[in-house]
């Protein structure tokens, strides 16, 4: 695995480990966990299709994604879910509206920075009668694919290929 840190914030020095969750500076004895991180997607539904987004950043750049994100501080996983919806799509649903399917964990890489995440996956009904307003630097495009039209090898992130998969066996 490639270093992501050289330096101990703390003393300095470069005599450091990091193994994707915890940090040690064998010098100041600093130890620091990086927990797993709560990151939300939400399947759109509308009959017998789902609303992907074409990413437009890497990791992942032009593969099919679903709409989501990381949870903030002090919110819920719906509010994570109705936030990253009128960020990135420019709609609005209920916190009502989003149902809980099931988790998956996933590797993010950002910055060259390895988190490792536990990706929440929720179903909406999409609102008929909104219409999109694109986050550009983060979607480049998005699509309506009808259930049995998916190819799942499209999908950018192995979470959300297997989320996609059970949700199609499901429906």
């Amino acid at each position: 695995m490639k270093k992501s840190f050289h330096y101990c914030p703390n003393c300095g020095t470069a005599d450091i480990t990091f193994d994707f969750r915890k940090f040690v500076c064998h010098s100041c004895e600093m130890v620091y966990y990086q927990n797993v991180a709560t990151a939300t997607a939400v399947i759109l539904r509308r009959n017998d299709e789902i609303l992907f987004t074409v990413r437009n950043k890497e990791p992942e750049f032009g593969k099919l994604d679903l709409p989501g994100g990381f949870t903030d501080t002090d919110e819920t996983a719906e509010q994570t879910c109705q936030r990253e919806l009128k960020e990135e799509l420019g709609i609005e649903i209920p916190l009502e509206n989003f149902t809980y399917l099931l988790s998956q964990p996933n590797n993010y890489e950002y910055k060259t920075i390895p988190y490792k995440t536990c990706d929440l996956i929720y179903e909406a009904v999409f609102p008929t009668d909104k219409d999109f307003v694109i986050e550009e630097e983060e979607i480049q495009d998005v699509k309506w694919m009808k259930l049995n039209e998916i190819d799942l090898n499209q999908i950018g992130f192995v979470s959300l290929r297997k989320a996609v998969e059970y949700y199609i066996k499901n429906h």
